[in-house]
């Protein structure tokens, strides 16, 4: 059933997110060794800060999933309701 607070009540497939992160971070430590292996700073520079961003990304993803059904429910758990009030 569709409520029309989807967007702020929307749910994130986080073990979704989790895998594309990881799928990120092996990247980004292959290119930022290999670029440095081959002479390439800048590329190196570049996928390093890739992967600081990755990284905090999966951590703030891991935090999520450990917070539970309060911040991820699954599907046995109903939806929020939406905020009774609408402002004008």
């Amino acid at each position: 059933m569709r409520t029309g607070s989807e967007p702020t009540t929307a749910r994130s497939a986080l073990r979704m997110r989790l895998w594309l992160s990881v799928w990120g971070l092996v990247w980004a430590i292959f290119g930022t060794a290999a670029f440095a292996l081959v002479g390439r700073p800048g590329w190196a520079a570049a996928c390093g800060v890739l992967w600081l961003i990755v990284t905090v990304d999966m951590t703030v993803i891991l935090r999520h999933i450990h917070q539970g059904p309060h911040y991820q429910p699954g599907r046995d758990v109903p939806p929020y309701r939406p905020p009774e009030h609408r402002h004008p």
